[in-house]
């Protein structure tokens, strides 16, 4: 019996849900939520983040679990939130993704002291965050980072 879908089939399936997720995601961040929208955003996030871990690259893997964190914070799940700020940051920093990646990481983890009510650790990731947001080499980039360190 012949094999139903070739493997980069499969890939290109994988790319396309974590995209659709992430977007999903990112809309469902932006609204009023229900409960049950807040389920769904949850669930979204962490279904993009296990597609990403099929086919992604290290920016893939950096930006899902930011995603994840982002999520988990505004949900008030920290120690969630917390461990996927620490992933990102963790692949922005050993695969070498740059100072716009490490500086996103940092924001995550920014948000969820915040969050938490850590005054002491939202400033020093907030620092962090925004010495890397200063070594950021793209204009749009650079000011897109600053901006969401500003609504920490």
């Amino acid at each position: 019996m012949p094999e139903l879908h070739t493997s980069e089939e499969t890939a290109r399936w994988h790319r396309r849900m974590a995209a659709d997720l992430f977007n999903r995601t990112w809309e469902l961040l932006e609204a009023e939520r229900t409960p049950e929208q807040d389920e769904e955003m949850l669930a979204a996030a962490l279904a993009s983040w296990l597609h990403w871990r099929r086919v992604g690259t290290p920016v893939n893997h950096a930006v899902a679990d930011w995603q994840v964190a982002r999520v988990c914070t505004v949900l008030g799940d920290i120690t969630r939130a917390e461990a996927h700020a620490r992933w990102s940051l963790a692949t922005a920093e050993t695969a070498g993704l740059g100072a716009f990646y490490v500086g996103y990481a940092c924001e995550a983890l920014a948000r969820a002291a915040a969050r938490a009510g850590d005054a002491s650790a939202r400033d020093a990731w907030l620092e962090r965050a925004r010495r890397e947001a200063a070594a950021v080499t793209d204009d749009g980039e650079r000011r897109l980072l600053a901006a969401d360190l500003d609504t920490i």
